[in-house]
């Protein structure tokens, strides 16, 4: 995609993005958009480009760090709940209670016994969730194992990218099969009617971006929208991903 193409239909996307969420707040709706994905799979500069101009007061980013030792003792999702919208926001989460779903089982973080119960448990919190009013837009950022490789390296250098750079960057691709299958049961077992995931195939970062933010205003279905249908070739169910995931 040339360079000022990507930026005029950007700019266009943003534009939807903020008078939809004038209508939003308007509305009082309350909306949550769960950003998971492996490393590097493009999550900060998606967020990033749909909040750039979104208000500030009614749009919070959460990326919540390590749980505290008073926070392991909690019930685990009551430290992601506290972060729910009220009416009128939107509340976007880099990486979400979905962390015991992927990292913390395939990096031992959590026990199998507590893996297992958070994959009985997400639905049912997210059914109430649901049924109190909430939007919920789950997002699962796809990428390939070369291209994260590549991704992977370029941070290493980059002055600017310092703080992207982690410790377990390396075990991204060292225990690449077991995030997949991690990422496998994940959507298995929490793609509900009522809470959907949904895929975004990431190799090409700035298509993603752009398919995001299609699908995201499609979901929030203000009336007079001018949007297109996100392309299904990059942006798919996931009841439709068997055989399209990164292996």
């Amino acid at each position: 995609m040339a360079k000022d193409d990507y930026a005029d239909i950007l700019e266009a996307l943003q534009i939807q993005m903020v008078e939809t969420q004038a209508w939003a707040i308007e509305q009082g709706l309350k909306v949550v958009i769960v950003f998971e994905g492996r490393d590097a799979a493009g999550k900060d500069g998606a967020i990033k480009r749909m909040t750039e101009y979104m208000a500030p007061r009614q749009t919070r980013v959460v990326a919540l760090p390590k749980p505290t030792e008073r926070e392991t003792t909690q019930w685990y999702f009551q430290r992601y709940a506290a972060h729910l919208p009220a009416a009128g926001e939107i509340v976007i989460f880099n990486r979400s209670w979905y962390n015991r779903a992927g990292v913390e089982p395939v990096m031992g973080f959590c026990t199998p016994a507590q893996h297992e119960r958070f994959l009985h448990d997400a639905p049912h919190f997210e059914r109430m969730l649901t049924q109190s009013g909430t939007l919920l837009i789950k997002l699962w950022l796809d990428i390939s194992r070369d291209e994260q490789a590549r991704r992977l390296e370029e941070r290493v250098d980059h002055p600017l990218k310092r703080f992207k750079v982690s410790a377990l960057d390396a075990e991204a691709q060292a225990r690449w099969s077991a995030y997949s299958a991690a990422r496998d049961e994940m959507l298995n077992r929490t793609h509900v009617d009522y809470a959907p995931w949904t895929v975004v195939a990431t190799d090409k970062k700035k298509t993603a971006r752009l398919n995001i933010m299609r699908h995201v205003l499609r979901r929030l279905d203000r009336p007079g929208l001018e949007c297109r249908e996100p392309d299904p070739a990059v942006v798919f169910s996931a009841d439709a991903a068997q055989g399209r995931l990164a292996q």
